[in-house]
């Protein structure tokens, strides 16, 4: 799409027809694209929308026992997968000539499926490694293994790698932060109110020490106890979540000459060199304050334990790829116990999922020419330009923005880069070589070519045709450093999207996904970039604190929901999905009747085609959580969990009226009380 055509729809003048199709399709769910049957209309939807709209079908729903939760993104991802598993079985039959994608895709794929061959090689695959763990002599050589790791996607204490400069979007930069927790975060380790972490914490030792005795380390209990009071000290040293979302804060460019004397502990020069990064000029910092204090807990540690870490992190990093004794310990800690999740994955989907991966554009071109039509493309585009042009109509008339900032907001609006489906210029994958029947040397390959490709950026123009997702993957983002949201194929299905159901239900799905990603370049966190994606303070103070007062609220409102007893939704940390989710339903409504051009649409099956929108929303988000896994989530996940999310339809007028939703009722909010931000 043209910068001439966005700007177009940015006026709000322009209203996009959606293509017509044949007569004769029907849609994949019920008569008009939603599922009537599982509808429980004894609870009123002004009490419990989702129970209304959803009470049968999440009543009768069960969460396959290879699943942590299950809703209509897991659904579509097990679709994905067994479409993916078709592609990559047929490149594994046919081979491929030497050197083709075909070739590689296959010879991955099936070097992982030959769990014989993995056996027998046992851990000899990671000897180079811990040889070289071995060898290190002084925390100089220790500093310059880190680098070496980051190659091999090894978890280290720090991290290091090449992205986007969010203050100058057109070039790649050298950054680094906190890293080196093998529990997903820091309160796992800091929390002792918090049951679960603290029965976390004995059953990771014990994980540790199961994975250095069957990698042959003896002491292994010694060893662990050793490892984990290095991560809890690390832990120490981190920022939380909520800290970590504050994009300039994280934004903290160090000239690198300086890194040895601001986070001294850690021989800077000699990880660098180990990481072969060519690094030049400054250094972006994302979290100072844990970049030192991890630094200083290196300088303290005995070289021993660093050691004993280094070597723990390679064998959990390379799990996968290793023997069942590996593969059953990493399921029983992080999948089972963190998770709650029962049963292991058929390694087929295990398989599908790394390959992915490693070759997801290779994969990607067979898979949009097999499961993705031009019409579905076509009429996506369509649904993107009229939420878009929505958005523009909302930024032209919000009051409480300063005339000037409204102005720049439009025009960031209209510099917007809407990706749909797939890349137009797919990844190269020559420089990789894949060998069949080398598991573990493939996936290292792998992770070191996809290092390469990334050091390779520096210092050379930014190509922001590049894709960030496969066209297999079920989910969307918005990339505000290049302004930009994207769309994979996979997601543009049903309930999500169906090219023959009715529109407003597809604006009540797959619309309001759009919604919220566009309008996360506009929430607490998306708002801080420009128009050309630069870290930017554009809006004026007065913008700043009336935007802060609605904010606000929405914090409240979400850190009110309690989804385990006890465990409430972290209102801060979770604030710029709602504020997307509450945006994107307000935009896509009214995208959705930018489309009618005018017309009233016509009732079907006896709803309104309101009533359809909503129905819509709230189908896309029937979804159930094993409890561990919901716990994990409400520390980790900027999201608020999915059953959830339906709630912000407290906030839209026009639900009210669609299902004359009454004081008294649950859900009812005031018209005072409904949160309004665009």
């Amino acid at each position: 799409m043209t910068f001439k055509t966005i700007l177009a729809l940015a006026t709000g003048l322009t209203m996009f027809a959606v293509p017509a199709l044949a007569a004769d399709t029907k849609p994949q769910i019920g008569s008009f694209g939603f599922d009537l049957a599982g509808m429980d209309t004894n609870v009123k939807a002004g009490d419990d929308f989702v129970g209304h709209t959803a009470g049968k079908y999440m009543a009768a729903l069960e969460i396959p026992a290879d699943k942590t939760n299950y809703g209509m993104f897991t659904k579509l991802r097990d679709l994905s997968q067994e479409r993916t598993r078709t592609i990559i079985e047929k490149a594994a039959a046919s081979g491929g000539a030497p050197g083709s994608e075909a070739q590689k895709v296959g010879d991955f794929f099936a070097s992982f499926m030959d769990e014989a061959a993995i056996e027998a090689k046992g851990i000899a695959p990671l000897k180079p490694q811990f040889d070289a763990i071995a060898a290190i002599a002084s925390k100089a050589d220790y500093a310059e293994l880190v680098g070496r790791n980051f190659k091999l996607g090894v978890p280290g204490p720090i991290f290091m790698g090449v992205g986007p400069d969010r203050k100058n979007p057109d070039r790649f930069v050298v950054q680094a932060g906190q890293s080196g927790l093998g529990l997903p975060d820091r309160d796992y380790y800091l929390d002792d109110k918090n049951a679960s972490f603290v029965a976390a914490r004995t059953k990771y030792k014990a994980y540790i020490a199961t994975m250095l005795s069957l990698a042959g380390y003896d002491n292994a209990a010694a060893r662990a106890e050793g490892i984990f009071a290095l991560e809890t000290a690390i832990a120490k040293t981190h920022w939380t979540r909520v800290e970590r979302r504050q994009a300039e804060k994280t934004y903290n460019p160090v000239p690198v000459a300086e890194l040895p004397t601001r986070f001294a502990g850690l021989d800077w020069s000699r990880m660098i060199a180990g990481s072969s990064i060519p690094v030049q000029g400054d250094v972006i910092i994302a979290n100072p304050s844990a970049v030192e204090g991890t630094a200083k807990v290196i300088a303290a540690a005995d070289l021993a334990v660093l050691k004993d870490y280094m070597a723990f992190h390679t064998i959990r990093d390379a799990a996968a790829f290793l023997p069942k004794a590996f593969v059953d310990a990493n399921f029983d800690m992080y999948s089972k116990t963190l998770g709650g999740q029962p049963e292991q994955a058929p390694r087929w989907k295990r398989g599908v999922d790394i390959t992915s991966g490693v070759l997801g554009e290779a994969l990607g071109k067979l898979y949009v020419a097999e499961y993705f039509p031009p019409e579905a493309k076509a009429k996506a585009d369509a649904l993107v330009k009229n939420i878009i042009a929505a958005m523009d109509a909302r930024l032209a008339n919000l009051a409480w923005m300063d005339p000037k900032t409204r102005v720049a907001a439009r025009e960031k609006l209209a510099a917007f880069t809407p990706k749909i489906g797939y890349p137009d210029k797919w990844e190269d994958y020559s420089a990789l070589t894949i060998v069949r029947g080398d598991a573990m040397g493939n996936a290292k390959r792998a992770t070191e070519f996809e290092f390469n490709e990334s050091v390779a950026k520096l210092n050379k123009p930014v190509d922001r045709s590049e894709w960030f997702m496969t066209p297999m993957t079920v989910n969307a983002y918005a990339n505000p450093t290049w302004n930009e949201i994207v769309f994979p194929a996979a997601i543009l299905q049903a309930p999500f999207f169906d090219p023959n159901a009715d529109d407003a239900v597809n604006y009540g799905g797959i619309g309001a996904v759009i919604g919220h990603e566009i309008t996360h370049h506009f929430d607490d966190q998306g708002r801080k970039y420009d128009k050309t994606g630069r870290l930017a303070d554009w809006w004026t103070a007065e913008d700043v604190k009336r935007f802060k007062e609605g904010t606000d609220k929405v914090v409240a409102q979400y850190g009110a929901y309690e989804p385990v007893a006890g465990k409430k939704v972290n209102g801060e940390l979770t604030l710029g999905e709602n504020i997307a989710d509450l945006a994107g339903i307000t935009i896509a409504y009214d995208g959705w009747k930018r489309s009618l051009g005018g017309k009233k649409p016509k009732a079907i099956d006896g709803f309104t085609g309101d009533q359809r929108f909503f129905l819509g929303f709230s189908q896309v988000w029937r979804q159930k959580y094993r409890e561990p896994a919901l716990l994990q989530q409400l520390v980790t996940d900027p999201h608020t969990p999915g059953h959830f999310r339906p709630y912000v339809v407290r906030n839209i007028d026009a639900w009210y009226k669609a299902f004359n939703v009454k004081q008294g009722e649950k859900m009812y909010l005031s018209p005072e009380e409904r949160i309004k931000l665009w």
